[in-house]
């Protein structure tokens, strides 16, 4: 049995071939995945991909100082926005 921190999902599992000749499963830490808008899925700017850099640093390192940031990207923040004005929200 393999040791148990790699026994979770967040380990990738690949199947490589050893030297030897036979076929092992090694394990490898998933890619980080970038930020996406919630509304038309672009990559968010601003947002870093590292879990590091979101638990330590300050809070505005975290995300963009706006308006649903870190959320929604501007041009769907500007639609939206637009929409609420025009609304007399």
């Amino acid at each position: 049995m393999v040791r148990p921190g790699l026994r979770s999902r967040s380990m990738k599992r690949l199947k490589r071939r050893s030297p030897s000749g036979e076929t092992r499963v090694i394990y490898r830490r998933r890619k980080k995945h970038v930020a996406h808008c919630m509304i038309c899925g672009r990559p968010l700017g601003g947002v870093p991909r590292d879990r590091k850099d979101l638990r330590k640093g300050p809070k505005t390192a975290k995300r963009p100082e706006r308006y649903f940031g870190g959320v929604i990207c501007p041009d769907c923040l500007r639609a939206a926005l637009k929409i609420a004005a025009r609304a007399g929200l």
